[in-house]
């Protein structure tokens, strides 16, 4: 928003009462309500500076919540036991191995097969 100029509530407020007939003419009485325009224009602007910084800073504290929230809520990378890296070829060393089988995970399958057969 643009700043209020302090003469410019006074020349609206002037030509609006000069549309409804009261003219302002000058004097005493003109001069407080010029003044009370003069800081009602500085309270505007002070207020919209004051709103400015505090949506600039809400909407930083608002990007570290998404992150955090981000970051919590991700997926995990898979963890590789070993410390070894994942993409490195098996020539260099960094293939993965296949866990051995236990004796009941193999006796499994042959248990199934003599109970059909």
């Amino acid at each position: 928003m643009k700043p209020i100029q302090k003469d410019e509530l006074y020349e609206h407020l002037g030509q609006f009462l000069k549309d409804k007939g009261i003219e302002l003419k000058e004097g005493s009485y003109t001069k407080g309500i010029h003044a009370g325009c003069s800081l009602l224009a500085d309270a505007i602007n002070l207020s919209q500076a004051g709103l400015e910084r505090a949506k600039a800073g809400l909407d930083k504290k608002l990007d570290q919540v998404r992150q955090v929230i981000h970051e919590k809520t991700a997926p995990k990378k898979p963890r590789n036991p070993n410390g070894n890296a994942q993409n490195v070829p098996k020539e260099a060393g960094g293939g993965t191995k296949r866990a051995a089988k236990s004796k009941d995970q193999k006796s499994k399958p042959q248990a199934r097969r003599k109970a059909r057969g």
